[in-house]
């Protein structure tokens, strides 16, 4: 059994801002080795815990206990980084690049957290999402005992999730860690803490296990909640009926969970709710046609064709600048494309969700902007609902239903911008980044409310929970022009970026012998397509009917992707060869092989199909 260590432990906590209380009489510690995860509404005071458990912030009452020479590192929201120093003095200190690039540890910061941010810029000519970056990099690489992390996963693309979860799963870490995103939550953490009322709950396991709990507990508690219960229940069901993947699914108190769920159905249904749309969209709704898509030099789609049909809920993922905000804004008409063309439906009504909130009058009264829109709005196939009902749903009530929107929280502004787009009745919705700044419990109801709108969806969101929650469908920019569906969902972008990412390793590795011999070196950009699932860049369901010179061309194109698979499985080979006795080194060049021949398949069954056309 291991040794249990104390190293914060707080007694008694009372902290309130006016009238407020956020903590009352809480007592609660952290120990060697937890990794604790904080939810709770917006407002609830989890960022306020973060900083007394970091000794930025003192409780009104109450006393907090520090092992001697602890020390604790904060992520907070608005970091204090000196706006004269560069990223590589912020992040690195005064090693030099010899130094930090032979660190493991180091490398694998600035690879996946500061991709495409300069390490010689001042941090004054960085962006909001960019100093969060150096920030969090600069902590995972310091030497402290207690991470403290408020809200870590903003402004991270999926890969770079991922990466962090990893990271912190393999490190021998203690974290408390306060974020929104929900599968980060249940990959991570092996205990949560739910803020609410003032009060902290604390419960085993991760998010899956957490909304257990909770479920059970709300339904021992003779409560009036039944609009928070049922969305827990519901919530509930989704877990244990979701992907088998999912990393935190509850193994304890099975039959229980069971009996929960037993009368819950499936979170929609897709035959109904297709047919609903079919009948207000048609069968044509939106067609990109062998579009091509440029900023500046950057090509960010090349040549690809994207149908959506009616009911369609598709997730549109890629890395940070991949073009998918530049694909709704043409998609929503904003925009065109550099080449090839957009159809659009007859009765097609598209809205559009923006990162921005400037589309809000910070004059108005909150129940003013909604009624201004729609009193009464229809919500599914039959069932009406009034404005004030609505809003309410999203959690405006009592006062909050007549306060300027001036004076609303980030997390408010979003909810009331989401609500005034459902409440124009559109039939084809495109949400850029629904879910910053939106809470666990706010996720939820919209879930619950998109769970019954009739139409088409796509979404562009980098928390991972949400896609599989809402989506039917993952496509995926790759970086390379393409614009592909990935029937794995994010874990087959994820296998499929990391395959790639292994092979430009392998590249670089045996670039200088290619050089050697007088063979012409790889770039970065070229290596990335070589290894492309697609080397013409076009999606599957690709319009065919381009002639026989397109597919000539199509098969040229794959000739050659194929010519360099080959040759980079040739040597993986050799390098496997020469680490025969390095089993770590072995496992992570047999699983690039393995991606490597999957892809050389895929690209052979093409190349035939190409040649019968």
């Amino acid at each position: 059994m291991p040794v249990l260590v104390n190293l914060i432990s707080c007694d008694g906590l009372s902290k309130a801002f006016g009238v407020r209380a956020i903590l009352d009489g809480v007592s609660l510690g952290v120990q060697r080795h937890d990794r604790i995860g904080i939810v709770g509404r917006n407002g609830d005071g989890k960022t306020t815990l973060l900083r007394i458990l970091a000794g930025i912030e003192l409780p009104d009452e109450g006393r907090v206990t520090r092992s001697r020479g602890l020390r604790v590192g904060l992520l907070s929201q608005h970091d204090d980084l000196d706006p004269d120093a560069t990223v590589t003095s912020v992040v690195l200190g005064d090693r030099a690049e010899h130094e930090w690039a032979a660190d493991t540890a180091a490398r694998a910061v600035v690879e996946h957290l500061l991709s495409g941010i300069p390490l010689d810029r001042t941090i004054h000519g960085l962006s909001g999402g960019e100093r969060r970056r150096v920030s969090l990099s600069a902590l995972l690489l310091s030497d402290v005992d207690v991470l403290l992390l408020d809200e870590p996963t903003n402004h991270l693309d999926i890969d770079a999730v991922a990466w962090l979860a990893e990271a912190l799963l393999t490190r021998d870490l203690t974290f408390v860690v306060v974020t929104h995103d929900r599968w980060f939550l249940d990959a991570v953490c092996t205990t949560t803490w739910e803020m609410h009322d003032a009060s902290v709950d604390s419960y085993d396991g991760g998010y899956a296990a957490y909304v257990l709990a909770r479920a059970e507990r709300q339904r021992q508690e003779s409560s009036a909640e039944s609009r928070r219960r049922n969305l827990v229940r519901k919530e509930l069901a989704w877990l244990r009926r979701g992907p088998p993947a999912r990393t935190s699914k509850p193994q304890f108190r099975v039959d229980a969970a069971q009996a929960l769920i037993a009368d819950e159905p499936a979170p929609r249904d897709a035959v109904a709710l297709h047919r609903f749309a079919t009948t207000r969209l048609g069968k044509d709704v939106l067609d990109l046609e062998d579009a091509t898509i440029q900023r500046g030099d950057r090509v960010l789609v090349d040549d690809a064709t994207w149908r959506l049909g009616p009911g369609d809920r598709v997730g549109l993922i890629g890395a940070n600048g991949s073009g998918k905000t530049s694909v709704l804004s043409i998609l929503a008409g904003q925009a065109s494309p550099d080449a090839g063309r957009l159809r659009r439906g007859r009765t097609v009504e598209v809205a559009l969700l923006s990162q921005e909130l400037g589309d809000l009058d910070t004059k108005q009264r909150v129940l003013e902007s909604v009624e201004e829109i729609r009193r009464v709005t229809r919500v599914g196939a039959a069932r009406e609902v009034t404005a004030t009902s609505m809003l309410e749903r999203f959690g405006f009530t009592g006062d909050r239903l007549t306060a300027r929107i001036g004076d609303l929280s980030g997390g408010e502004r979003r909810r009331l911008q989401l609500l005034r787009l459902l409440l124009r009745e559109p039939n084809v919705l495109l949400l850029d980044e629904p879910t910053n700044d939106l809470d666990i419990d706010t996720l939820t109801v919209v879930e619950d409310y998109l769970d019954s709108w009739p139409g088409t969806l796509v979404v562009v969101s980098h928390d991972r929970y949400f896609l599989e929650r809402v989506c039917d469908t993952t496509w995926a920019l790759l970086g390379d022009g393409s614009l592909l569906m990935l029937p794995g969902g994010v874990g087959d972008y994820l296998t499929r970026r990391a395959a790639a990412s292994a092979m430009l390793d392998t590249a670089s590795t045996v670039a200088p012998a290619a050089a050697a011999s007088g063979a012409q070196p790889t770039s970065s950009s070229t290596a990335r397509a070589q290894f492309s699932p697609d080397p013409g860049g076009r999606s599957y369901g690709a319009d065919s009917s381009a002639g026989r010179r397109a597919t000539k061309k199509e098969l040229d194109r794959i000739e050659r992707a194929l010519a360099r698979l080959r040759a980079a499985i040739e040597g993986l080979h050799e390098e496997m060869a020469s680490h025969a006795r390095d089993y770590q080194r072995l496992a992570e060049l047999d699983s690039a092989l393995s991606a490597l021949t999957a892809e050389h398949d895929e690209l052979e069954t093409r190349w035939l199909e190409a040649a019968d056309r």
